[in-house]
């Protein structure tokens, strides 16, 4: 008999979970809260652009579609560092065939709703879900324009309802179920560099973009229209906070003070920074992913993190990959396949979780240190010399798929390993030196 799906969410995870069911022949249907995307107007607010890397194309390519993505997608195969003074400074994020790619989320979640119509998907905009029945997979959503209710009854509910999930929210009623929810101290505004006159990029094309200083950051990605999608981070209390920054003077003087390369780029800055919104950063942790049978969690709903390993989407086009190959190895035994799916890809979120934090203080504090800049070269240098011996973690994480968790203990062994050799005299001078490198070869054995 046809299995009958339903998806709560028709983002990005839900839109590519359908695809992936569809190709198993599913019956398919998408639920999604909102209004449909495809027929308004998108504009910069809060939607931080998207870094697809290896773990994002594997799981496109699976469903045979990463040739459309790959269309609308630009590769940056390295961040421009800005200082203070407006001097910039390149680093490659690995091998010169070795990029991330900056794709528009907006586009991109419209070409899977798309893609999923297409190929057999039905998907209703403005249902909430306002109920779940765990035991027998039934759900009732509401109609928000005819405030109407509707109840249907499924093999399988997949949770893809983002970080404030509806259907993780029921799962809660469960007995023993754990879910915590921590949030930063920093927010994010996001801001939009316009195209030059002719079309072109104001600012270096094929990078991503940082002004790391401390306490605040800015990164910008581009758009294929010339623009590029900025987002500032910062505290939301305290000196120079979102808060503080409350005039347009105060605005205009902290951007020419903290960020004076950045400011001629965007001539309606003091608009843009009081029209958009100011939005939260947190981490969702919850377990178990499923209950029976019968619901799922995937993507935010199950691992919502900070943006700072440009991992988020990543992580829930491997979940979706993952769970199709789990329903092959147990044959549709959804039991099976939802208890594998929590036991294996729970430690995958955390270690998403603990990386994005991670990355949040190198990015924001450690880029521009020339001390780590050196550790890096060092470290270059001995992968290059013993590929086998040391994987530096932002390959690991953006160019493998290498499991998260994996990749989260590995990265912490060489950074205690690195300490070491950062420890050693007249390290600055000895860096590319023989000794240096047999003395990481000795520590990594």
């Amino acid at each position: 008999m046809e299995k009958k799906i339903i998806i709560v969410g028709a983002g990005l995870a839900g839109s590519l979970c359908a695809l992936y069911m569809l190709q198993r022949g599913y019956n398919v249907t998408v639920y999604e809260r909102r209004s449909d995307m495809r027929k308004s107007v998108m504009t910069a607010g809060r939607s931080i652009n998207l870094a697809l890397s290896k773990r994002g194309w594997t799981a496109l390519k699976k469903v045979g579609i990463e040739d459309r993505v790959m269309e609308i997608s630009i590769p940056m195969p390295k961040r421009i560092m800005h200082d203070l003074e407006g001097k910039l400074t390149d680093q490659y994020y690995g091998n010169e065939d070795q990029a991330i790619y900056s794709v528009p989320r907006g586009e991109l979640n419209v070409l899977l709703m798309n893609l999923a119509e297409k190929n057999g998907a039905q998907i209703f905009f403005n249902h909430k879900c306002v109920d779940v029945n765990m035991e027998r997979a039934e759900l009732t959503l509401t109609n928000t324009l005819e405030d109407s209710n509707i109840n249907i009854k499924c093999d399988l509910i997949v949770g893809a309802d983002g970080a404030f999930s509806a259907v993780r929210d029921k799962m809660t009623r469960q007995d023993r179920f754990q879910f915590s929810q921590y949030y930063i101290d920093h927010g994010y505004k996001e801001l939009l560099i316009p195209a030059n006159d002719d079309g072109s990029h104001k600012i270096e094309k094929h990078a991503l973009h940082i002004w790391p200083r401390g306490n605040f950051m800015l990164i910008a990605l581009p758009n294929l229209d010339g623009s590029y999608t900025c987002t500032l981070f910062s505290p939301f209390e305290g000196e120079d906070s979102f808060k503080e920054l409350n005039t347009p003077k105060k605005v205009t003087t902290f951007f020419n003070k903290v960020f004076k390369d950045f400011t001629p780029l965007i001539p309606d800055l003091v608009d843009q920074f009081f029209n958009n919104p100011t939005a939260s950063l947190g981490i969702f942790k919850c377990y178990p992913w499923h209950i029976k049978g019968h619901c799922v969690l995937i993507g935010d709903s199950a691992h919502a993190t900070v943006p700072f390993y440009g991992q988020g989407m990543n992580a829930s086009f491997e979940d979706c990959r993952v769970l199709d190959e789990l329903i092959e190895n147990y044959s549709e035994d959804f039991s099976l396949v939802l208890r594998e799916f929590s036991k294996s890809r729970k430690p995958n979120g955390d270690g998403l979780q603990d990386l994005s934090l991670h990355n949040f203080i190198v990015m924001r504090d450690k880029t521009a240190d020339p001390k780590f800049l050196l550790q890096k070269k060092i470290e270059q240098k001995f992968s290059q010399l013993y590929p086998h011996k040391w994987v530096p973690l932002y390959t690991m994480v953006s160019f493998t798929n290498i499991s998260y968790s994996d990749a989260w203990k590995i990265g912490m062994s060489q950074e205690k390993l690195m300490a070491d050799i950062m420890s050693i005299e007249n390290i600055d001078e000895l860096w590319d030196s023989d000794a240096v490198m047999q003395k990481m070869l000795d520590l990594s054995i």
